[in-house]
């Protein structure tokens, strides 16, 4: 990655601009998944899973279009973290804190 000119810089954001439009596309927020984290858990959780591999499609279809490895990985790998880490702690937190629903 050492030396990467300005069109590998805006393949990486687009990669991780694209993994955070599919989480926002099948997933409610990290708050919503902290607020009703007790009712709904593992479906909220199921649908990062399924989130996080559509965007791990697009990753791949990224590398195998512009044969360029480090961009798509870098921006959607760092996103796909990101992601992972906050709706994980989101429900950890909901959880174990529990909380008003907006559940009913």
């Amino acid at each position: 990655m050492e030396g990467m000119d300005g069109s590998a810089a805006a393949v990486v954001a687009i990669y991780a601009a694209l993994t955070y439009d599919i989480i926002s596309a099948t997933n409610s927020s990290p708050q919503t998944t902290e607020i009703n984290a007790a009712k709904r858990a593992d479906t909220l959780m199921k649908w990062v899973g399924i989130g996080l591999l559509q965007a791990a499609g697009f990753v791949l279809l990224g590398v195998l279009l512009t044969k360029r490895r480090w961009p798509p990985l870098l921006g959607g790998g760092v996103a796909m973290i990101l992601l992972w880490a906050q709706y994980d702690h989101a429900k950890r937190s909901g959880l174990a804190n529990g909380g008003a629903s907006t559940e009913t």
